[in-house]
C-alpha cells in the first residue's frame, strides 16, 4: 500500500486537510496493511515528515515511522517501539489541545491509545529488567493524559466536543486496570463517565464494554445486585456473532446469578461451552458439598485464571443452606439437633467434618443471613425462626 514514503505522507497530509479522521487513524494504525510496506521503515524520518506536514501531527508520523523500524529489526525492538509510541500518545494530546471547538482527530487519538497498550503488553511480554505492570502503567498515564483534554472539553458543541471520546479511552483504561490489579483506579473513571451528559449516546460496542468492566468490578466489591445489571447488559446487548465475547459475559455473570440463588439453564451453558457451572449449580441444588468441592479442585487453574474463584467459594454457603434446609424439611420442627446436621455432611461424603466444624458452618450461615434462628450450645440444637427460617437468596 502507498508504494513511497511520498505517498504515504500525500496521503496523510491529504486526509489532515480534509478533516477525515478516520482516514489518519487507519494510516497510523499498527494493524493496517501499510505496516509491511518496507519503505515506511525509516530510522530517522523527521526531515522527511517535515517537508509534508506541520506540528503536531508531523511528530505522530515521524513517531510511527519510527515504530514501523524498530518492530521490523530482528528480533523485534518492543521496548523502543513503545517509547516512540509513547511519543505519538504526547503528540496527540497536542494535537488535540491545538483544535479547539473539534473533534474530528477523535479516530486518530483511539488508534494511536489502542496500538500503545498493544506495545506495552507485548513488552511486558518480551522484555525484562522491569517491575512487572510498570510498562503498562506508564502507558496508562499517556492515556490518561487524553482522557484528561477530552473531559475538560465543555464549551464546543455537542456534535463537536471531545468529550465523546471519553468512554473509548475509559475502556482502553478499564484494560490496563485490570490487567496489572489496580481496580481503585477505576473509581475516578466511572465517576466521571456517571456525570457525563452523553453516558447514553455513546457507540453501543464501547457501552458494552463499559458495562462489562464496570460489572466486573461490581462484583469484586460485592455489589452482586448492580453486577448483575451491568453484566445482564452487556450480554443481551452483545450481538450474537461476537459468541465468544458473550461468553467471557457470561463466566462472570453466570455465578454472580447464582450467588443470589438463579441457576442457568442447560442449554445456555452448552451453547457457550461452559458446563462447568452446569456441574456446580446441580451440586449446589442438591446440597452435595462434596461434589461442589470436587468440581472446584478439579477447575481450580480455570477458575483462577478467570478471577472467580473466590466468588465460586463464596457458592459453597448456598451449597451448605441448601443440605441444612432439607433437614429441617425432613425433621419439620424449629429445634433441630446439630448432629443431624453433621450426619447429613457424613451423608454426602464429609466424613472428616467433626461436630464443632458444624456449629462453626451453621453459625457462619446465621451471621451471612442464609439461617434465621441461634443456635442453642447448651442444648447442641439450632433453633429456627417459625417463619421463613431459610431465606430466598434471589433478588
Amino acid at each position: 500500500m502507498f508504494g513511497t514514503v511520498n505517498n504515504y505522507l500525500s496521503s496523510v497530509l491529504h486526509a489532515a486537510q480534509d478533516l477525515d479522521g478516520e482516514s489518519l487513524g487507519t494510516y497510523l494504525s499498527l494493524r493496517d496493511v501499510h505496516v509491511q510496506n518496507h519503505n515506511l521503515y525509516i530510522a530517522q524520518p523527521e526531515k522527511l515528515v517535515d517537508r509534508f506536514l506541520k506540528p503536531p501531527l508531523d511528530e505522530v508520523v515521524s513517531a510511527h515511522l519510527k515504530v514501523l523500524y524498530h518492530l521490523a529489526q530482528e528480533p523485534p525492538g518492543y521496548m523502543e517501539a513503545y517509547t516512540q509510541q509513547a511519543a505519538a500518545c504526547g503528540a496527540v494530546v497536542r494535537l488535540l489541545q491545538q483544535l479547539k471547538d473539534e473533534n474530528w482527530c477523535l479516530p486518530l487519538m483511539y488508534r494511536v491509545c489502542l496500538d500503545l497498550r498493544y506495545l506495552a503488553q507485548a513488552c511486558e511480554k518480551h522484555c525484562q529488567g522491569f517491575t512487572p505492570g510498570h510498562v503498562l502503567e506508564k502507558a496508562a498515564d499517556c492515556i490518561m493524559a487524553c482522557f484528561r483534554v477530552c473531559a475538560a472539553d465543555g464549551r464546543a458543541s455537542e456534535e463537536d466536543t471531545k468529550r465523546l471520546g471519553m468512554m473509548n479511552l475509559v475502556n482502553q483504561l478499564f484494560k490496563i486496570y485490570f490487567r496489572i490489579n489496580k481496580l481503585h483506579l477505576c473509581k475516578p473513571l466511572i465517576r466521571a463517565i456517571d456525570n457525563c451528559v452523553f453516558k447514553d449516546s455513546f457507540p453501543l460496542p464501547e457501552q458494552i464494554t463499559y458495562k462489562y468492566f464496570v460489572g466486573r468490578r461490581a462484583m469484586f466489591d460485592s455489589n452482586y445486585q448492580a453486577a448483575v445489571q451491568y453484566l445482564s447488559y452487556a450480554f443481551s446487548n452483545c450481538p450474537d456473532r461476537f459468541a465468544s465475547n458473550k461468553r467471557l459475559i457470561l463466566i462472570y455473570l453466570v455465578p454472580v446469578k447464582m450467588l443470589l440463588g438463579y441457576l442457568p439453564s442447560k442449554s445456555l451453558l452448552q451453547r457457550y461451552d461452559l458446563l462447568l457451572f452446569l456441574d456446580l449449580a446441580m451440586a449446589m441444588k442438591v446440597g452435595n458439598v462434596k461434589r461442589f468441592d470436587e468440581i472446584v479442585r478439579d477447575q481450580e487453574l480455570v477458575l483462577i485464571r478467570s478471577g472467580i474463584y473466590l466468588l465460586v467459594e463464596k457458592l459453597k454457603f448456598l451449597v451448605y443452606r441448601n443440605l441444612f434446609k432439607k433437614v429441617f424439611v425432613i425433621r419439620k420442627s424449629h429445634q433441630l439437633d446439630l448432629g443431624d446436621f453433621l450426619s447429613a455432611l457424613h451423608f454426602v461424603g464429609l466424613n472428616d467434618v467433626s461436630l464443632d466444624e458444624t456449629h462453626c458452618i451453621v453459625a457462619n450461615l446465621i451471621f451471612d443471613g442464609k439461617i434465621k434462628g441461634y443456635i442453642s450450645h447448651a442444648h447442641n440444637k439450632l433453633v429456627v425462626s417459625k417463619q421463613n427460617p431459610f431465606p430466598s437468596v434471589s433478588l
